[in-house]
């Protein structure tokens, strides 16, 4: 079999198997999202209000929260900072929510996917880390950075004050950041749960009603 008829089968694969994962994703994320909406009502203050947005412009301008870009409206993005996953349980609260580029987005999920960071305790903090002296040549997130920076002096440089201005961001927050953290600790192994259970619903009901569906075929 040729290398590129075993690749093409593996990308087959990881799709198919893929989706029950999908499912328990979303269903996680919508639990994040009403963990979210709670305390943001509960310290009043919500993403989409007008002051937070005067927090966000007055740190990052219109610019990439990362790379310091300047925002196309079509190629931005809403960027939680500690991804809003079953990984880094972020959410979706003041402090936590920014613009981003879409590629620093896209690129930035290597770190938010990580169960062990080792390189930063935050994903975003890993994200800005891999300033191509940590990591080994492979890296594709030092590579991505060499990308945009191809000057060592320069890129450790930029990296370390995109750092400062998220921190300078979040110091702005100090009950979300600190209710957050404790949160992420207590609903930790409740979302794992969540995930598990969800996988497992659907993965049974999908093969209950798919077998009911051929069986009614059959009979036909």
């Amino acid at each position: 079999m040729s290398t590129s008829l075993v690749s093409v089968q593996s990308c087959l694969k990881k799709a198919t198997s893929r989706a029950k994962s999908d499912v328990a994703n979303k269903l996680v994320s919508m639990f994040l999202h009403e963990v979210s909406r709670r305390l943001a009502s509960e310290l009043n203050l919500k993403v989409n209000d007008l002051a937070y947005a005067n927090h966000v412009e007055q740190v990052f301008g219109t610019r990439c929260a990362f790379c310091g870009c300047v925002l196309e409206k079509d190629r931005m993005a809403v960027e939680h900072l500690e991804g809003m996953n079953r990984v880094r349980l972020g959410l979706h609260i003041p402090g936590n929510v920014v613009l981003a580029c879409k590629e620093c987005n896209r690129e930035k999920r290597r770190d938010d996917q990580v169960e062990q960071l080792v390189l930063a305790d935050t994903g975003w903090g890993s994200f800005l880390s891999h300033d191509s002296f940590r990591c080994g040549p492979a890296c594709n997130s030092c590579r991505y950075w060499r990308s945009i920076w191809p000057d060592d002096s320069e890129r450790v440089t930029e990296l370390k004050l995109a750092s400062e201005r998220i921190m300078l961001f979040q110091s702005n927050f100090p009950s979300f950041m600190s209710r957050s953290a404790s949160l992420r600790e207590m609903i930790r192994r409740d979302v794992e749960t969540l995930y598990r259970e969800c996988q497992d619903f659907a993965q049974d009901r999908i093969g209950q009603l798919s077998g009911e569906l051929f069986r009614k075929l059959s009979s036909i």
